[in-house]
C-alpha cells in the first residue's frame, strides 16, 4: 500500500465520498495549494490512485481539450489506499512464487569481497569484469571496504596488481 501524505489522504477521501468518485471540486482544505497540489495530484495519478477520463459533468472538469472535458476520479487502488474496499488482486499485487532452483540476489560489493577472499585474490581487470563498474569505481569500492575495517593487500601476479582479503573487520 503507498504511503499517502495528508493532502493526498484528504483528496482521496473526499473523492470517495461523492458518488463519481471524482476529485473536483476540490475540497475547500486543499484550497491556495497550489504547486504542492499539483504534485499531489501527479503523484497520485502515477501510482494509479486516480485516473483521468472524460466528464460531461462541469463541475468535476480539471482540463479540457477541445470540447471534450476531462476529470480525475478515484480508481478501486485508491479507495483501497484509505481503507475504503478491497485492493485489486492483479499480477502486479500477486506475490511472486519462487522456483526452487533460485539463487538468492548477492551485492556487488558482496560479490568482490567473495573475489578477494579467494587465495588467488582478485586482479582489477577481474574485478571490473565480474561488477561491470569502471575501474575508478571498482578502486574507490576498494577503498570502501578499507575503510569499513577489511584489512585488503596488494601483490602481484602476471605483472597485474592483485588484491586479497585478510582478516574482516568485527562489526
Amino acid at each position: 500500500m503507498p504511503k499517502l501524505n495528508d493532502l493526498q489522504s484528504i483528496l482521496l477521501a473526499t473523492a470517495a465520498q461523492r458518488e463519481s468518485g471524482s476529485l473536483y471540486p476540490l475540497a475547500e482544505s486543499t484550497a491556495g495549494t497550489g504547486a504542492r497540489l499539483k504534485k499531489a495530484l501527479t503523484a497520485l495519478a502515477k501510482a494509479g490512485l486516480v485516473q483521468e477520463r472524460e466528464t460531461s459533468d462541469k463541475e468535476a472538469t480539471c482540463r479540457t481539450e477541445g470540447d471534450c472535458r476531462y476529470g480525475l476520479f478515484i480508481t478501486a487502488a485508491g479507495a483501497a489506499a484509505i481503507g475504503i474496499g478491497e485492493e485489486p488482486a492483479g499480477p502486479a499485487q500477486a506475490a511472486p512464487e519462487l522456483s526452487p532452483a533460485a539463487t538468492p540476489r548477492t551485492s556487488k560489493t558482496a560479490d568482490v569481497i567473495a573475489m578477494l577472499q579467494r587465495d588467488s585474490g582478485a586482479t582489477l581487470p577481474e574485478l571490473v569484469e565480474a561488477t561491470g563498474w569502471l575501474p575508478h569505481t571498482t578502486r574507490a569500492a576498494l577503498t570502501g571496504l578499507r575503510k569499513k575495517g577489511h584489512a585488503i593487500a596488494r601483490g602481484k601476479r602476471d605483472e597485474l596488481t592483485c588484491y586479497t582479503l585478510g582478516a574482516a573487520a568485527e562489526a
